[in-house]
């Protein structure tokens, strides 16, 4: 009989989504516990008849504590991640992360030895990887049709003001948008390209997104990054979060290659497109493929959840590094940390 492994969910934001992998017959994941807070006591109990959890909680360590939870999720505001997850990580929990994994670099190169320490599965939810677009035009990437890929381009563009309002986390805290939106395309960039040679980074403030705690980071909240690989492949990262919604797609990759450019993007609700123009073809007119709107689940990202806790349940039993893992999620912070530091500097800085 196949194994099952039972979770923990931390956070009732994002972390609801993890729920309907127990309607799920083919993933041996099951929720049995979720801990939020006291306010959010009503909807956990609703939850709880919906999915039948065996546990809510208010205090999250009563699950990390459980010998019966293998997994925990981690679905809190940005800046609790790395508390919790260091916690599920000594407790030798199996841990699956939301984006960004933390906000540090040496947050993250602690979680990183945790994992080696106690030789466990360690998750990024880094959504982008799992949208059917982004997943095509990887397949794409691998299969060689666009030739010697030497460019790319990523963007996540996003009016935040209505997300502060409805998450006011993000300005109490308050967030870190280098880790908590620029690190989308940063990720996007280095899952096709590999490991960050050097960055060059430029951000400022729009003084449209205010958050009543301030922000850190000399308050920008718009992005333009400069990549070099180590594989000479360079790119670029834009984040823009605090601006006016822009009329372009929410979320872009752009591969450029020496037999074909590949365009993938992505809005939520929306749904999103694969776009791909051929140098062998004399007419250069792009071949498109739609995606329709996926609309289930907090923010819609309800089957990309699913989609990275189908994968994270083959590498249980398979016993395989899940991607991206805790040392992908590091590169990923390390790539922001540098970018942060070279806005400061106006440097080009080493990752």
């Amino acid at each position: 009989m196949e194994k099952k492994f039972s979770m923990g969910v931390i956070g009732l934001g994002m972390g609801i989504n993890m729920l309907p992998v127990n309607n799920r017959a083919s993933n041996c994941i099951r929720v049995t516990q979720i801990a939020g807070i006291p306010a959010q006591m009503p909807m956990m109990q609703k939850l709880q008849q919906e999915y039948g959890l065996e546990r809510i909680t208010v205090n999250y360590m009563d699950m990390i504590e459980d010998p019966d939870i293998d997994i925990i999720g981690v679905f809190s505001p940005d800046p609790l991640h790395y508390e919790q997850c260091k916690a599920a990580l000594e407790a030798g929990k199996h841990v699956i992360c939301t984006k960004p994994m933390v906000v540090s670099l040496e947050q993250a190169k602690s979680l990183v030895q945790l994992v080696d320490e106690k030789g466990v599965k360690f998750l990024v939810g880094q959504t982008m990887r799992y949208e059917p677009q982004f997943a095509a035009l990887r397949t794409l990437f691998d299969s060689g049709d666009l030739g010697n890929v030497f460019m790319g381009e990523a963007h996540y563009v996003h009016d935040m003001r209505p997300v502060y309002e409805a998450t006011p986390w993000r300005g109490e805290m308050p967030q870190d948008l280098v880790y908590g939106g620029l690190s989308h395309p940063v990720d996007a960039m280095r899952w096709f390209f590999g490991d960050v040679e050097e960055v060059h980074a430029m951000g400022n403030d729009s003084a449209l997104l205010v958050a009543l705690s301030g922000r850190p980071y000399g308050d920008m909240c718009n992005y333009m990054v400069n990549l070099k690989f180590k594989n000479g492949i360079i790119a670029r990262c834009f984040g823009a979060f605090g601006i006016v919604e822009p009329p372009m797609p929410m979320m872009g990759i752009n591969l450029y290659g020496t037999k074909g450019t590949a365009v993938a993007e992505f809005t939520d609700f929306l749904g999103g497109k694969v776009k791909v123009v051929f140098d062998k073809y004399e007419i250069k007119k792009p071949f498109e493929s739609c995606y329709p709107p996926e609309t289930e689940g907090a923010f819609g990202h309800g089957r990309t959840s699913l989609r990275y806790l189908d994968h994270f349940s083959k590498c249980l039993l398979d016993d395989v590094e899940p991607q991206p893992s805790v040392r992908e999620g590091a590169k990923t912070i390390a790539t922001c940390a540098a970018a942060y530091e070279s806005m400061k500097t106006g440097k080009i800085v080493k990752v």
